[in-house]
């Protein structure tokens, strides 16, 4: 008999947003059941907020159309952001030099899973 994929997984890639400041938001819904998780979301004021919920969104969906999973069960079992490419800029300064400035991106992971209760 074959095994039931019980977790289903999106991913963004190269978001321009600095990992640290994804990973404060990330932190609140890890482990929460989806609807929770989206209700949070919602009422974050951080940037990293409306693309997590994209990535969440995209994760659910994944679980319900390939994995045939039902929604009101699904918990994130795992939600991490890791650090994408970093763009090297340069801002002038005194007397000619220059300072470097990195722009750092995001690799954001969100993996749901439906609970073992129900």
């Amino acid at each position: 008999m074959a095994e039931r994929i019980t977790s289903a997984k999106a991913t963004a890639k190269t978001v321009r947003i600095a990992p640290r400041k994804v990973r404060l938001v990330i932190d609140l819904i890890r482990g929460k059941k989806v609807g929770e998780a989206i209700a949070i979301l919602k009422h974050q004021r951080r940037g990293a907020s409306p693309i997590i919920e994209k990535v969440l969104n995209s994760a659910i969906a994944n679980a319900e159309h390939n994995f045939d999973l039902d929604v009101t069960n699904l918990v994130v079992t795992e939600a991490y952001a890791n650090e994408g490419p970093t763009m090297k800029r340069f801002r002038p300064r005194a007397k000619g030099s220059a300072s470097p400035i990195l722009k750092r991106t995001s690799h954001i992971t969100i993996v749901v899973s439906e609970s073992e209760e129900g």
